[in-house]
């Protein structure tokens, strides 16, 4: 399958995709942290990184039609990972001063969700986008597959089943919420966890 992995720079649920035999890719408005540079696309700004959801820019890969003629989806699948900071309840005492920024995340979030790919999850903390667009298919939790820790992690999925746990272990620590103040923090709260990936990557790849 052709993946999409937008607003990833990490490269942790592209790499595990990858090591599937997947065509996958990442796309984010960083450079990417993995050593597979190859498989990144650096946005321009947040329409731009639509545009490639969309299908409106890629490296030269070509619309695809099926065997009736009609037009299919560049992407096979795309699993986005969408700024939470104007969205995560975590925030919420600050959303009355940041109506503006809310609105944007809002759209944009749904511009993800609203992507013309057969296959889509998206995923974010436990925030407004419940009621402002529908209620999570699932709850995911860091100890059901392998890591000894809390962090609830919504996912709304479209054409896909529930990821289901693969190793759940003991030990509850936040350590994610006990992230020391500092310019890397929202990159270190923001990564995946590696057994979710690898979830990821097994049961929907």
């Amino acid at each position: 399958m052709r993946v999409l992995i937008a607003c990833e720079f990490s490269g942790i649920v592209r790499d595990a995709f990858i090591k599937r035999g997947h065509d996958a890719w990442s796309c984010d408005l960083l450079p990417t942290e993995s050593a597979r540079s190859g498989n990144h696309i650096v946005a321009d700004h947040e329409l731009h990184l639509l545009d490639i959801a969309e299908g409106g820019w890629f490296t030269g890969y070509d619309i695809r039609t099926d065997k009736s003629g009609e037009r299919s989806y560049k992407w096979d699948m795309m699993l986005a990972f969408p700024p939470c900071t104007h969205l995560a309840v975590s925030g919420a005492r600050w959303f009355k001063d940041k109506r503006e920024e809310q609105k944007h995340a809002v759209d944009f979030f749904m511009a993800l969700a609203n992507a013309p790919i057969p296959k889509i999850v998206i995923e974010n903390p436990i925030g407004i986008m419940s009621t402002k667009y529908r209620k999570p298919d699932q709850i995911i939790q860091p100890w059901q597959f392998g890591h000894g820790e809390t962090k609830a992690t919504c996912l709304w999925l479209n054409g896909l089943p529930v990821l289901q746990p693969t190793n759940v272990v003991s030990g509850r620590h936040a350590r994610v919420h006990r992230e020391p103040p500092g310019p890397d923090r929202w990159k270190n709260r923001s990564r995946t966890y590696t057994g979710i990936a690898q979830a990821m990557a097994e049961q929907w790849g």
